[in-house]
């Protein structure tokens, strides 16, 4: 078992967070969370020199001079003669730079890229070539419960969290997780049963999406307290973990920012405004490494504070859209996303969401190659710069083709459009032609010596020109990324 006990660190900043996505609208249709399983964890050249320019000498005229016991002085010439043509000089010999060579390139992006792509379960289709190769799916979703990593006050048992992300990094996939405490149809919250234990706690039982469902007592202090604490421990623990490509956050219903269903009650089934923004700002504050991201729905004023608040809505989390593709995602969603100022928040904070469960058409034709409600996929997709996308019932509708086609839409994509080198020097230029930038740090890497400059945040169509001093006659050339695990590789196209 592993056992962590952290120092409890009370954050007096402004609150909020938000959550993040898995299935949106009236009758969301999330399957129901598979508790964690349990398995093993297998030289410069020299520059130029310009010649020493000539200079003319002085001419002289003789004159007579008159006998003196001083020394004899050439006088004052009475005339200017001519100037005497300038010699020609020879410049002074200097190195010349290895002229740099164009060098072939073939390359192609074969399979979907690090954390891009169409999201599975970290449950489902495991012996599918879906997940047992490379080329289809790079991530897996998971929900999560707090109550089986928080065993006490600020105590931590990691051991099962461990073995999930274990068994996705075997698998050679990254993480997106997603911590909750009320889902529809449980009627045990998932808070940490120590807080429980309080006699002044109190849970609620109410009717949510058609079932018995708990909900959390958020007037309580230490479930406030204890839901900081923990993710301050994550974050110690996490934060720079390329097991995990993205955390999603949130309250309310699948921690999606609602409660359709009795609805939202400040301080009571749902965190106050106050709260949520304390929250926020300790998030904000406690990750530095790892991208965080909260619903759409944070942005409905009804749900928090976020839509009355700009300062709020400045920070850095990013944004998921639990009911992408729905037939009016172009009303509300779309309004959702503006109140997040989503046409420049891409820029440096991932967007990813889940297919519509609003209905079984949606989810049945989300991926159609011809599209559905007048668009398709890749269209709606590259619209809101979508890096990735849960879709964990579609291959019940759709080859594992398409589901790599929809995939290779989303998020970065890098082609390689000059590459020179000499025997100790190169020279590469590379375009983002993807819809979004990647948001980890990546370098162009020559034989292995990478570039200073990172191509994190290289947004699309843009593009960097970098230098290396290193070449060779067959100089190579990588794309590397430490936010990866074994097995990953970002590629590229080229045709030079």
């Amino acid at each position: 078992m592993l056992m962590l006990k952290t120092t409890k660190n009370v954050f007096t900043a402004i609150s909020l967070f938000a959550m993040l996505s898995a299935c949106g609208g009236g009758s969301d249709g999330n399957p129901d969370p598979t508790p964690l399983p349990t398995v093993e964890p297998s030289p410069e050249p020299s520059p130029s020199v310009s010649p020493t320019p000539s200079v003319s000498p002085t001419p002289t005229v003789t004159a007579t001079p008159t006998p003196s016991l001083e020394p004899t002085t050439t006088p004052t010439p009475t005339s200017t003669p001519s100037p005497t043509p300038s010699p020609t000089v020879s410049p002074t010999p200097t190195a010349t730079p290895e002229t740099l060579r164009d060098v072939p390139l073939q390359s192609s992006i074969t399979k979907v890229q690090p954390m891009t792509g169409i999201v599975l379960w970290a449950d489902s289709y495991n012996s599918s070539p879906l997940k047992t190769t490379d080329e289809f799916v790079q991530l897996e979703f998971a929900y999560l419960r707090p109550s089986d990593v928080v065993i006490g006050d600020d105590t931590y048992d990691w051991s099962s969290f461990e073995n999930l992300l274990e068994q996705i990094r075997i698998r050679g996939k990254q993480a997106v997780v997603r911590w909750y405490y009320a889902y529809p149809g449980y009627t045990s919250t998932a808070v940490p049963a120590y807080i429980k234990d309080y006699p002044d706690y109190n849970e609620t039982m109410e009717t949510s999406e058609g079932k018995a469902t708990a909900f959390p007592d958020w007037s309580h202090e230490e479930l406030q307290q204890a839901h900081l604490d923990f993710y301050q421990a994550f974050a110690e623990r996490y934060d720079s973990d390329p097991r995990i490509a993205f955390l999603q956050v949130g309250f309310g219903l699948w921690s999606e920012y609602h409660i359709y269903d009795p609805g939202v009650r400040f301080g009571e089934n749902y965190p106050s405004r106050a709260f949520q923004t304390q929250f926020a700002y300790h998030m904000e504050s406690t990750f530095e490494h790892l991208h965080w991201s909260i619903s759409k729905d944070a942005a409905f004023g009804d749900n928090g504070p976020y839509a009355s608040d700009s300062a709020l809505r400045a920070l850095t989390f990013g944004v998921f859209d639990d009911s992408f593709m729905h037939e009016n995602h172009h009303q509300y969603n779309e309004s959702m996303w503006e109140m997040f100022n989503y046409t420049n928040r891409y820029t440096y904070a991932p967007h990813g969401g889940e297919l519509s469960y609003y209905s079984d058409y949606d989810q049945q034709h989300a991926l159609d190659s011809a599209g559905m409600y007048g668009r398709t996929y890749e269209e709606l997709s590259a619209k809101f710069h979508i890096s990735y996308m849960i879709g964990n019932d579609q291959p019940n509708y759709q080859t594992n083709q398409r589901i790599k086609e929809a995939g290779l839409a989303n998020g970065y994509k890098f082609t390689i459009t000059e590459f020179k080198a000499s025997s100790s020097a190169s020279r590469v230029s590379i375009v983002n032609t993807g819809i979004a930038p990647i948001y980890y740090d990546a370098y162009v890497a020559i034989n292995g010596v990478r570039s200073s400059e990172s191509l994190k945040g290289l947004a699309p169509g843009e593009s960097k020109t970098m230098e290396f001093s290193t070449g060779g006659d067959v100089p190579s050339l990588t794309i590397e990324c430490d936010h990866l695990v074994d097995g990953q590789e970002i590629q590229f196209n080229a045709d030079l």
